[in-house]
C-alpha cells in the first residue's frame, strides 16, 4: 500500500518529520514563509512549495500525488490562531477577511481532491468556532468518518504543557486517535529533555550550536532572574524589583510572567515569543537566562540535530522562534501517523 501525503501550512517540517518517521511518505509541503523552505528541506525527504495556498488550485495540490499513490492524505495545521500574528502573513493586506477563512480553503481543497485520509492540528479555541462546525460538515458530506479531540501533550510523551485539537478523517475505514502513551507517573520533564545541554550564560551563543543561543537581559531582568525560583512567581522577588503591573489588584494574573520552569515536570506551552524571560515562565530552572531557541525546539520535540538556519545573516531570532512555536510538535506528528497507519491495518473496529 503506497501512502503519499501533502502537508499544508507546512511550516519548518514539524508535522512532515513525524509522519515521515512513522512511514508515511510526505511528497510535498506548502507555506507562505520562505524563510522555512531551508529548514523543511534540510531535515525532510520531502519538497517544499513557497505559496499562498489560497493562489494554488486543487489540480495543482492533487498533481503533487505520485500516479501510483493508493492512499492520498491531506495534512495541515491551518494558522488559524485568533490572536497569532502568523495568521496575518496569509491574510495579505485584505484585513476584512476572517482570520479563520483559511480553514474554509482546507475544506474546499478537500472536497475537491477527495483524499482518502485527512488529518488538522490546531489550538483548542477552534472547536467552539463556526468554521470548525462548518469543516466537519464538508467532511461528513462527503463520506468520511470523523474522530477529534482535544489532547494534553505530556500524555504523548512531549514535555510541555500544551493542549492541541486533533483531527483524524477516513473515506475507507474507521480511523481514532490512538490511546495515550504515558501518565502523570512518567510524563517526560523539562530535566530529561533539556537537562544535559552545555551551560550558558544570558546572551551567549553556544561554540558547538548556533541554535543554543539566550537572549541577552538587561541589568534588572538579571536581578528578577536571580530571585526567582522555579515554579515560583514575582512575588519572589524584592519590591524594587517588581513592575507596576505587579502593584496593582490584578497583578495577580500576572503570575508566570517573568518565571523559570520547574525541571520535573513538563514545561509551559511553547510560544513563539519563548526565547524573552519577560513572556512567560520561560526562565531556565537554574542557569540565570531564558531558554535557548535549541531549548525551545526540543521541548517542541525536534530532534536535538534538526537544522533551523542555513545563514543567521539573513534570519532574525524572533523568526526562528516564531516559527518553532508555530510548528507541530514532532511526537504529536508521530501520533496522528500512527493513528493513520492503525487505522489502515485494520487496528479500528
Amino acid at each position: 500500500m503506497k501512502i503519499n501525503a501533502v502537508d499544508l501550512f507546512c511550516g519548518l517540517g514539524g508535522l512532515t518529520h513525524g509522519l515521515q518517521k512513522t512511514g508515511i511518505n510526505v511528497v510535498a509541503g506548502i507555506d507562505i514563509e520562505e524563510t522555512c523552505e531551508f529548514p523543511y528541506e534540510k531535515n525532510n525527504n520531502s519538497y517544499f512549495i513557497c505559496k499562498d495556498i489560497k493562489e494554488m488550485s486543487s489540480d495543482e495540490i492533487d498533481e503533487l500525488y505520485p500516479k501510483d499513490t493508493d492512499v492520498k492524505v491531506l495534512v495541515g495545521c491551518a494558522p488559524c490562531q485568533p490572536f497569532s500574528s502568523y495568521s496575518y502573513r496569509y491574510k495579505g493586506e485584505d484585513h476584512t477577511l476572517n482570520k479563520m477563512d483559511l480553514l474554509y480553503y482546507f475544506g474546499r481543497i478537500i472536497e475537491d481532491i477527495q483524499p482518502e485520509i485527512v488529518s488538522m492540528e490546531n489550538v483548542p479555541q477552534l472547536s467552539r468556532t463556526k468554521v470548525f462546525k462548518d469543516f466537519l460538515k464538508v467532511l461528513v458530506k462527503n463520506g468520511y468518518k470523523v474522530d477529534w479531540k482535544i489532547v494534553y501533550a505530556p500524555d504523548y510523551g512531549i514535555p510541555q504543557n500544551r493542549k492541541r485539537l486533533i483531527l483524524l478523517a477516513s473515506k475507507i475505514t474507521n480511523i481514532r486517535i490512538i490511546d495515550k502513551l504515558y501518565t502523570s507517573e512518567n510524563y517526560v520533564t523539562v530535566r530529561e529533555a533539556i537537562g544535559d545541554l552545555e551551560k550558558i550564560q544570558a546572551g551567549e551563543i553556544s561554540s558547538k550550536d548556533k541554535m543554543h543561543r539566550s537572549a541577552k537581559l538587561s541589568k534588572k531582568n538579571l536581578e528578577r532572574i536571580k530571585q526567582s525560583k522555579p515554579g515560583g512567581t514575582w512575588k519572589d522577588w524584592d519590591s524594587d524589583l517588581l513592575l507596576n503591573c505587579h502593584k496593582k489588584s490584578t497583578g495577580n494574573t500576572y503570575r508566570s510572567v517573568y518565571g523559570r520552569m520547574e525541571w520535573d515536570k513538563p514545561s509551559p506551552t511553547i510560544t513563539t515569543q519563548y526565547y524573552g524571560y519577560g513572556n512567560g515562565r520561560f526562565g531556565h530552572p537554574e542557569q540565570n537566562r531564558a531558554i535557548s531557541l535549541r531549548e525551545g525546539a526540543i521541548l517542541q520535540t525536534f530532534p536535538r540535530d534538526y537544522e533551523f538556519v542555513e545563514d543567521w545573516s539573513k534570519i532574525s531570532v524572533r523568526e526562528v522562534a516564531t516559527a518553532i512555536g508555530n510548528a507541530v510538535p514532532v511526537k504529536l506528528a508521530e501520533v496522528i501517523g500512527k493513528s493513520i497507519i492503525k487505522s489502515l491495518r485494520g487496528g479500528i473496529i
